[in-house]
C-alpha cells in the first residue's frame, strides 16, 4: 500500500517536474521577446523626438519667412 501511494507520489512529482521545465522554457521564449519589444519602443521614441525636431525647425523657418515677406499679423 506505501509503495503505491509512493509510486503515485513521484509519478505526480515528475509531471510537475516536466510541466516546470517547459514553463522556464516559455518564460526564457518571453524575456528574449520582450527585450525585443522594449528595443523597438526605445527606436520609435528616438525616431519621433527626431520627427519632432525636424519639425521644430520647419516652425522656426516658416516664421522667419512670414516675417521676411511681412505676413504675419502686426499685433
Amino acid at each position: 500500500m506505501t509503495d503505491d501511494v509512493g509510486n503515485l507520489i513521484l509519478e505526480r512529482l515528475r509531471r510537475m517536474d516536466d510541466r516546470l521545465i517547459n514553463i522556464e522554457g516559455d518564460m526564457c521564449d518571453m524575456k528574449t521577446r520582450m527585450a525585443a519589444v522594449e528595443e523597438h519602443i526605445g527606436g520609435m521614441f528616438i525616431a519621433v523626438s527626431g520627427v519632432n525636431s525636424r519639425l521644430d525647425r520647419l516652425t522656426d523657418r516658416a516664421q522667419r519667412i512670414e516675417r521676411r515677406l511681412d505676413l504675419t499679423d502686426a499685433r
